[in-house]
Formats: structure tokens, C-alpha cells, sequence
């Protein structure tokens, strides 16, 4: 392995630490992934005796590379106490345009459980469209403007304008910051409708009701969820067809193709709509526990110690599910059984390392990612240590570890100060930083450095660049191609495809990058008028 020297450092990488960096074995990479992505632990579905087994193997793991408890009360676990909720059959949601009213078909209209409130009503409340259903002043673009939606249900289609940078539009499209802006403008409900007719096999097919999974807090009510705000004056969320779209635009005099050709060119167009929408739905509940798994390496520095950076990955994964080519356990190898291996290299290469970084490290396994960053959410919000403590996040999902890693997309640390460190690191360990090459994807949200984000926190979530060794720099093409037939399906197990000495580089680059910011005087910042420090820096 080649190691060379920084160019121009901020600060200088040891011999001590280029000494630890090489105690990385791709073998020692390779074994974690093999157990964790075993069939005996079922795809370590959350609440279930797999995923308690990655709990055990995680933690003891830890202990043996002199790794603190972190947890609630001296252990290594944060309970995450999940609530799994469900429609009830005969949800009833009445649409009323004129004098008639119309009750909406089940194709045209889903709605979510209340993960609160077993029985729920929506009284007759008027209706409004406002597009992509963003407020985003500071980028000169503002959905609502002009229109009055207190005590309505605003009607949003998913998207962002183009001339967004890939991470704020990404940002602007998560389902939780839409329902927090459309509360924060006085809706009561909020319904995301699709902008293209459903395929002719899906509109014949039986409405299946939409579940929701969110996170309980100590006093019973919900603490994190995708698209749910405890308290926001929303009660009612659900999906829309097109048709149902259609139906409503209609009603105002305009259509879907009118109102989207507005969006596409960038111009916000709010719509206020005829007739009013009352609802009745039932919700069922199955309550569960799970747990975060927190270690800490404590700082060497009298003054940082009480500071906190975090490497963070999701321990979860999907479970026993349909089958596919005759197997139906969603191992998870990739997803993320090599997330949670290089977090575990990182701790042992710490045992490697006499003189530890000035600032404390903490390393977080999650529960709840794959249902929607919830482990992470509920961390990030209810840390086990004071939440001011915590400085950054770097987290590690999916490293795709199937090719030489020669460059790599710091994704979100362009954002803040976080992109020194990255640049630092990287060019220590002969990598190239490039742009994403899969805006589209929205990897940004998608994964648990987002929970850190929300909650003010600078953090970042390395991926693979496009750098090949024959120069074809095609290396996001390969990755979708394996995506196909692997991402979110039984064939990611620990027999497919694997490139160790790419782990290896993730695992001393990411080791870096955070032993960088434990060594800087300085806490991390969000750069000047940056999207996300302005909207959660304040937190």
C-alpha cells in the first residue's frame, strides 16, 4: 500500500498514526461481513432475535478493542422503542367540489396512519395545490407565496427546480421538511400525489393500505419519523393518484400538464382549489424495541475531550422477505454488513494508537435506517451524550466495495469546513475527491449522516468515485449495473461481489477524516450562508 506524504498539510500525519493506518487487513474486513451477513441472523431485521445478534456480535467486538460503553446506563445500547402502524380497513376520504360530494377511490387516494391517534377524523378543510410544496426563500423560490393554506390540505408533487444545486434539491424533496413547511404555513394535512397515471396492472390491482414505522420517546408520543411531526397541527398525510390530481386541478380550471410545465421551468405554481376534503381512518399499532449501539474512545485533551466526533453506519437490514431466485433472506453484505465493518476497523485501529485524537470519538451502529433513518434520527436528536457535544459525523453506507477505490464523492462536506479534512485525506491515501456522478440518486438524504444534518450537525457520508484502473472512468456505470440485480435483494450476501482492498482504503480514509477534526482546535463549521446551516445550524 502506497502512503504518501500531504501536500501542504494543516496538520501532519504521525508515524505513529501512518504505522496504525497499516495495521488494516482486508481480511479482518472480510470476517465481519461474513458474520453479520449470515443467513442465521435473518437479514437483522430490527426487533427481531437476528438483529439482536448483530446487537451482541457489534458490542463484544467493541470491548475487545478497549471501546467504552457509550449507551444509556453504563451498557452499550440506546433503546429505540419503534412503533409499526397500519390503515385500518374502511379509511373513508370525501372530496366535495361543489354541493355533491365525491368519495375518493381507494386508487385515487391512500392514506397514512396516525402513528398518534387510533381514530382520527379531518373535518371538511379546503384544499391547495403548491407544487414541489418548497418555501425556500434564500434560493429565491417560494411555492406558497401568495396563497393562504391555514387550516387546508396542500397537495404537493415530488421534485425540485433544476437550477437547485443536487444536494439542496435533494434536501428540499425530503418528505419530513415538507410536512415541517407546510405546518409551518398553517396546513392541517398533507397529500403527495404522483404526477404520472399508475401503470393499467397497478390501477386493477387491490389498494394495499401504507404502513409507517417512527420512534416512540419516553413520554409515549413520536420522536422520529419520515413525513410525521408530533404536535405540527398535521394530521392527515397520504399519497394521490394522478387522476386524483387531475380531478382537482380540474375542479380549479387548470390541469397537470399546465401546472407541471410551470414547475419544470423553474416558476412556482400555487393553486388554489374548489371544495374541501374530510377524511375518517383508523390506525393499528405494533410496538417493538431495538437498539443503537454507542461506544466511545475518549480524547486525550483536558479541554476537547468533552467534544464528540461520530462514525456512524446502520446496523440493519430487511430481513426474510419475498423471494428471489429461490432465496428470501436479504443478507445485507454490502447493505451495510460493510458499513458496520469499517466502523468496527476504525475502533481496532484506534487499539493500535497510544496517543489518541484531542476530541473523543464515538462510534454508533443504527437500528431503523432501512425505515427511514430512524435509529439515526432518534440519536442524533436524544444523544447519549450532551447533543452540543457532538462536532460532526462521518458515516459509511454501502461503500460498494466491488472495485479499486481511486476516488471518492465526500457527499454533504461541501457544506462546511468538513471538505479540508476529506481534501487532507485523502490526498494522503492517493485518492481523487470528485463530484457526485449520481445526482439523481439523492444519496445525500438517503442515508443516517442526514439525521446529524437536520439536527445542525456538519456531517458527510463517503462514496466511490468514477476513477477506474483502465481509465475508462466509468466506475458509476458498473455500480448501477451490480445495483440491479443486488441492491435490496437476497443476492447481496457475503458470496457476491468483493473488492477487500477498497474496504481497507474506506476504512483509512474514513479514519482520517475524523481523526482530523478530533485533532483541529477548531469544531467544525458550516460555511457562510450555507442551505443547511441556515436552515438546521441553529439547533
Amino acid at each position: 500500500m502506497a502512503l504518501g506524504p500531504l501536500v501542504s498539510p494543516a496538520q501532519t500525519i504521525s508515524k505513529k498514526v501512518d504505522k496504525a493506518l497499516r495495521q488494516v487487513r482486508p481480511d479482518d474486513i472480510k470476517a465481519h461481513i461474513q458474520y453479520l451477513a449470515d443467513d442465521r441472523l435473518l437479514g437483522r431485521k430490527p426487533g427481531t432475535p437476528g438483529y439482536q445478534l448483530a446487537v451482541e456480535y457489534v458490542t463484544e467486538q467493541l470491548r475487545s478493542f478497549g471501546v467504552q460503553p457509550a449507551g444509556e446506563e453504563g451498557s452499550f445500547t440506546q433503546r429505540v422503542r419503534l412503533r409499526r402502524a397500519t390503515v385500518r380497513p374502511g379509511a373513508t376520504v370525501t372530496y366535495q367540489p361543489t354541493t355533491a360530494s365525491l368519495v375518493l377511490a381507494p386508487a385515487e387516494v391512500h392514506l397514512y396512519p396516525h402513528p398518534e391517534q387510533p381514530q382520527t377524523q379531518l373535518a371538511p378543510s379546503g384544499l391547495a395545490f403548491v407544487g414541489y410544496g418548497i418555501s425556500a426563500p434564500d434560493q429565491g423560490y417560494d411555492d406558497y407565496q401568495n396563497l393562504d393554506v391555514k387550516g387546508k390540505v396542500v397537495v404537493i408533487v415530488r421534485g425540485a427546480p433544476r437550477r437547485f444545486p443536487s444536494t439542496v434539491a435533494a434536501a428540499s424533496q425530503d418528505q419530513t421538511l415538507l410536512v415541517q413547511t407546510a405546518a409551518h404555513h398553517g396546513a392541517v394535512g398533507v397529500l403527495f400525489a404522483s404526477a404520472r397515471p399508475a401503470p393499467a396492472t397497478a390501477a386493477t390491482a387491490p389498494a394495499r393500505p401504507l404502513a409507517t414505522t417512527s420512534v416512540l420517546g419516553p413520554d409515549g408520543r413520536v420522536a422520529a419519523a419520515r413525513g410525521f411531526i408530533s404536535g405540527s397541527g398535521v394530521a392527515l398525510t397520504g399519497t394521490l393518484s394522478a387522476a386524483g390530481l387531475q380531478i382537482l386541478l380540474l375542479n380549479a380550471a387548470t390541469d397537470t400538464a399546465r401546472v407541471l410545465s410551470a414547475l419544470r421551468q423553474g416558476t412556482p405554481a400555487p393553486v388554489a382549489l374548489r371544495g374541501t376534503l374530510a377524511a375518517s381512518w383508523a390506525s393499528a399499532y405494533q410496538d417493538f424495541d431495538s437498539y443503537n449501539v454507542v461506544g466511545k474512545i475518549p480524547g486525550s485533551d483536558a479541554r476537547l475531550r468533552d467534544e464528540y466526533v461520530v462514525h456512524s453506519a446502520h446496523l440493519d437490514h430487511l430481513g426474510v422477505g419475498v423471494p428471489v431466485q429461490g432465496d428470501s433472506i436479504y443478507n445485507g453484505a454490502h447493505d451495510n454488513a460493510s458499513g458496520v465493518a469499517s466502523v468496527l476497523e476504525i475502533a481496532r485501529l484506534y487499539s493500535h494508537l497510544k496517543q489518541k485524537p484531542r476530541r473523543s470519538i464515538l462510534l454508533v451502529l443504527q437500528t431503523g435506517e432501512e425505515l427511514g433513518l430512524l435509529g439515526s434520527a432518534y440519536f442524533a436528536a436524544r444523544p447519549t451524550v450532551p447533543k452540543t457535544s457532538l462536532v460532526a459525523d462521518v458515516n459509511t453506507d454501502m461503500p460498494t466495495i466491488i472495485a479499486p477505490l481511486l476516488s471518492v464523492v465526500p457527499l454533504g462536506a461541501q457544506h462546511s469546513s468538513l471538505a479540508r479534512p476529506v481534501a487532507e485525506a485523502a490526498r494522503y491515501l492517493n485518492l481523487t475527491v470528485e463530484e457526485d456522478p449520481e445526482p439523481d440518486q439523492n444519496r445525500f438524504i438517503r442515508s443516517d449522516q442526514y439525521s446529524f444534518v437536520a439536527q445542525g450537525i456538519p456531517a458527510l457520508h463517503i462514496k466511490y468515485g468514477n476513477r477506474t484502473p483502465d481509465g475508462k472512468n466509468n466506475l458509476a456505470e458498473q455500480v448501477q449495473k451490480w445495483r440491479a440485480v443486488t441492491y435490496h435483494k437476497p443476492q447481496d450476501d457475503s458470496n457476491g461481489t468483493f473488492d477487500f482492498a477498497a474496504g481497507q482504503k474506506y476504512v483509512q480514509l474514513n479514519f482520517l477524516i475524523g481523526y482530523l477534526v478530533a485533532q483541529d482546535s477548531q469544531r467544525p463549521t458550516w460555511n457562510p450562508g450555507d442551505f443547511f446551516g441556515q436552515r438546521f445550524g441553529g439547533k
